[in-house]
């Protein structure tokens, strides 16, 4: 039987909730039901909601955009609703975009990782829904990567960004209704939050465990098995090597055209890097870095999930191929301290500290998270 998505459970249960209201929906690609309906169609086809606008995150509304490129302000051609761009000129919902909205639908797949930008844009809208005096129905989702692992530093305050809105390690094992709930009891946003819970979802279950379809929440996040590297590849961002976009594979292979991958293979295959085999390859990257020119590296193979520690993986990598290539290696910042959170990663890396010594420094940091995190869970 399949996980039931928050939107169903709304669009069976909770419909009085929506009765009577102006309705906005943030929203994107991503944003479907069970079977396979949009969001924005499912809620439409519905004769006690009143759409109004929408709104769409990075991606776009169609999920169709490249990462980082501005979403300009559009016209739905299905609904003829505006949609508003929220990674524009804007990334928060100003007063003429909520003018004439009396309730915010907010349903966006997200992958467990505090980078994903989405997660900053439901705390903007979160926090300018308060000051507007507009309650947000969140419809929950899976974490696609499950819900029992933490993993990396929490976010210093100095870091944040569009990438990193506040104190949450870098993978924090959350769904986005329990990151709504977060944000409103633990960072004090004073909004009317309801959040339709999924039904069937345990934080033990992965998303291919789930029965429901893979439906990429951005153009670089094709698979689950994208999703489960993610937390560590992404790093890879910032530094000069390739994180595998502009190939089939965007964050599973890790390259530069002066690496030797069949001595970074054998290299990390050395270590016993839990859960994970390391296979030499080639690419040729069709966009972003190193675009058009033949990589060396190697593809990230997870043989056990359970196990594998994408974050600690990729820190030993780096390690090998800092020492390996001291002048073609460098970072690029402030990207990379923006990705993690914090200056203190790469400083310690310069140092040659062992990974398991910066490993072992979050402990305290993720004991505090969790106290946090076990009072907004919402699945066992």
């Amino acid at each position: 039987m399949s996980v039931l998505l928050g939107i169903d459970v709304l669009l069976t249960d909770h419909l009085d909730l929506l009765r009577g209201r102006r309705v906005g929906v943030v929203s994107s690609a991503s944003g479907v039901t069970q079977d396979l309906r949009r969001t924005v169609a499912a809620l439409q086809a519905m004769p006690e909601v009143v759409l109004v606008a929408l709104f769409a995150p990075e991606h776009g509304f169609y999920g169709a955009e490249a990462d980082g490129r501005f979403v300009p302000a559009t016209t739905d051609q299905t609904t003829r609703l505006p949609v508003h761009s929220l990674y524009g000129e804007h990334k928060r919902p100003s007063t003429a975009m909520l003018d004439g909205i009396d309730l915010l639908v907010f349903d966006i797949q997200t992958v467990g990782v505090r980078f994903y930008t989405y997660v900053t844009t439901l705390l903007y809208v979160l926090q300018a829904a308060a000051a507007h005096d507009i309650p947000v129905i969140v419809c929950d989702r899976p974490n696609p990567v499950g819900g029992r692992i933490v993993e990396g530093p929490i976010m210093e305050p100095a870091f944040e960004s569009f990438i990193g809105c506040g104190p949450l390690p870098l993978r924090h094992g959350l769904t986005i209704g329990e990151l709504a709930r977060l944000f409103t009891i633990v960072w004090d946003v004073r909004c009317d939050l309801t959040v339709i819970p999924c039904r069937g979802w345990r934080r033990d279950m992965w998303y291919d465990e789930t029965g429901l379809v893979w439906v990429p929440p951005s153009p670089g996040m094709p698979k689950l098995e994208t999703a489960v590297c993610y937390p560590g590849t992404c790093l890879i961002e910032g530094t000069n090597l390739s994180e595998g976009r502009g190939t089939a594979v965007p964050f599973e292979q890790i390259g530069a055209p002066w690496l030797d991958a069949v001595w970074l293979a054998h290299t990390l295959n050395g270590r016993h890097c839990p859960g994970v085999i390391f296979r030499s390859t080639h690419f040729q990257p069709t966009d972003s870095k190193w675009c058009g020119q033949m990589c060396q590296g190697v593809q990230l193979h997870v043989t056990d999930r359970a196990v594998f520690r994408p974050v600690m993986t990729v820190l030993g990598l780096l390690t090998a191929v800092k020492t390996r290539h001291p002048d073609e290696f460098s970072w690029r910042l402030p990207h990379f301290d923006r990705l993690m959170g914090t200056d203190q990663v790469r400083q310690q890396l310069e140092a040659q500290e062992p990974v398991g010594d910066i490993i072992g420094r979050w402990a305290k940091g993720q004991h505090t998270f969790d106290t946090h995190r076990r009072a907004v869970m919402l699945y066992q």
